[in-house]
């Protein structure tokens, strides 16, 4: 790009020319073609020293008034100083001019070479002449040539440069992409491993405190739930911590207690523990749980490992919001599997407008719509409409009936569909 201002390093570059212009003149080294004084070489010096000014500035500008200047010195009285001057000139604007002017230096110093040869053999009607050609071109050429290769190499640097900050940014991006992917898991992971536990804890708390003086026998039971749920959540704690330490935790999740062992690791064959659990948890506020599992069983194909951890996850968020706001009756699980997906669906009685029996923020719908969403699922959650939802429910205060219903893609169908035979348990 060209600049404004000078530069100093062309003041000085001018200075030197002219001063070793004027040291060729002054020991004699140039002479004259006519009969004119040798003096009258210092006028074409000092214009081109101080068009060398604008090598960098205005090089388009500073290349037509050295062409001028040149072929005047070499017309008259010649001064190499002056020639070498003009091949500085050459090679700045083939640098340092925009690039649609400096692609024309080269092809303007061969048109300047030819007719340069051809004015010489005119003029002096020798072969000799075309030692003039061949000055002109080494010359004019070289001085474009090497400005241009130079050019090219620092557009290159400056590209590879460039090239280099993006892949810099990009990486950066994609860091601070992960961590906040990784965070979002994490949050998840901690939510939906801590509320199941701590909702049953806060709501049997409840309970026993209410009826401590009164039922012996329900607090009991009460307290019973809250450990389960402490051991519970301990355990699923440690599991997760072991996962974030890349210690295999998951495998060894609280040893001494088996159950606690078996549950802490998130695979939907271990749904019956998870509604027994909720059963006893429900109990005393007239829950019970279902389970519908029509899976594939036998087909010998796996589910894959996130659409297991998410349907787990969404069942058991699903079974904790059903402690906090279900009304008495029963809580139905249900999962269907096909070639292509899995539809994990959680029915629960509730009364609208009552308040929940524990407190919640709302992010356990947020979390499972997360988990849906991240594996090209879709997620619902809300009452049913009223036709299908069964009789007596709506604004009269009687029951409705609220669903949590998610469909997770499984990918390339590979495998036989085996038997498809459902399950149907209660506990």
């Amino acid at each position: 790009m060209a600049r404004k201002r000078p530069h100093p390093h062309d003041l000085l570059l001018a200075a030197a020319g002219w001063v070793g212009g004027v040291a060729v003149w002054a020991v004699g080294l140039n002479d004259s073609y006519h009969d004119l004084p040798r003096a009258l070489t210092l006028i074409p010096l000092t214009v081109m020293a101080c068009t060398t000014v604008l090598r960098r500035s205005a090089p388009r500008t500073a290349l037509a008034i050295g062409t001028v200047t040149v072929v005047v010195d070499q017309t008259t009285v010649p001064n190499v100083a002056t020639v070498i001057l003009f091949a500085d000139l050459i090679y700045a604007a083939a640098l340092y001019a925009p690039l649609r002017t400096a692609r024309r230096v080269a092809p303007a110093c061969v048109v300047f070479t030819i007719l340069s040869t051809v004015v010489a053999l005119s003029v002096l009607r020798d072969v000799k002449a075309l030692i003039v050609g061949v000055f002109a071109g080494l010359v004019t050429l070289t001085s474009a040539w090497t400005g241009w290769i130079i050019r090219t190499h620092r557009d290159e640097a400056a590209a590879e440069r460039l090239r280099a900050e993006q892949t810099a940014l990009l990486a950066e991006l994609d860091r601070r992409s992960a961590v906040e992917q990784e965070r979002a898991r994490m949050a998840r992971e901690l939510h939906d491993v801590v509320a199941n536990h701590l909702s049953a804890i806060a709501i049997h708390s409840t309970a026993a405190m209410t009826v401590a003086k009164n039922d012996p026998e329900a607090t009991s039971r009460a307290l019973a739930v809250i450990r389960e749920s402490s051991v519970q959540g301990l355990a699923e704690m440690r599991r997760l911590i072991g996962l974030l330490r890349g210690s295999g935790g998951g495998e060894t999740a609280f040893a001494g207690d088996h159950e606690g062992a078996q549950a802490a690791v998130p695979r939907l064959d271990s749904l019956d523990a998870m509604l027994a659990r909720a059963s006893r948890s429900g109990a005393d506020n007239g829950l019970e749980f279902s389970l519908d599992d029509r899976r594939l069983n036998g087909s010998g194909r796996q589910l894959p490992a996130p659409v297991e951890l998410a349907a787990f996850r969404i069942v058991q968020e699903s079974l904790t919001n059903a402690l906090k706001h279900a009304a008495p009756g029963m809580v139905k699980v249900r999962l269907v599997q096909s070639t292509r997906r899995l539809v994990v669906a959680v029915e629960s009685p509730y009364v609208p407008g009552d308040g929940p029996r524990a407190p919640g923020a709302g992010a356990g719908l947020v979390g499972m719509r997360e988990r849906a969403s991240l594996l090209g699922g879709s997620f619902e959650a809300g009452p049913r409409p009223e036709e299908s939802a069964g009789p007596g429910e709506g604004a009269d205060g009687k029951t409705a009936c609220w669903q949590v219903r998610a469909e997770l893609p499984l990918g390339d169908p590979d495998g036989a569909q085996g038997s498809g035979r459902p399950i149907h348990r209660t506990t």
